[in-house]
């Protein structure tokens, strides 16, 4: 089955501002869960969202989101509010800490990573180096 890119993502470096330290990989905001919950609602064979990272843009390295089906051996899974996030081996290190949230604004709409590993972003917060 061929994967099918859920939406796009921005990343951006946080400074000068402490995330709660947790023990999960990735926290989600309330409206990252409510997107989540309204993407997987009318797909039964899903059971959840993949984070992975990819080679790619100005600054080296982007986030992917994909549907997910199931978990994969090596996967982290983070169980928040009722809903599944699976995070792909290759990114399980720069997710660490990180918050996924989901902004709108009139022009758009994204998941956003709120992660605190991050050296630099580009431009457009599309890519990012550790």
């Amino acid at each position: 089955m061929a994967t099918r890119v859920v939406a796009t993502a921005t990343v951006r470096a946080v400074k000068g501002r402490k995330l709660i330290p947790t023990r999960a990989a990735l926290t989600l905001t309330p409206a990252a869960v409510q997107r989540i919950k309204s993407l997987l609602q009318d797909k039964p064979d899903f059971v959840g969202l993949k984070v992975g990272v990819r080679q790619r843009g100005c600054n080296g390295l982007s986030y992917t989101l994909d549907y997910a089906s199931h978990k994969d051996k090596l996967d982290e899974e983070v169980v928040q509010d009722g809903v599944k996030v699976f995070i792909d081996k290759k990114a399980q290190l720069s997710l660490l800490g990180t918050e996924m949230d989901y902004v709108e604004s009139k022009l758009s709409s994204e998941f956003v990573f709120n992660n605190p590993n991050i050296k630099g972003t580009c431009g457009c917060g599309e890519s990012f180096n550790m």
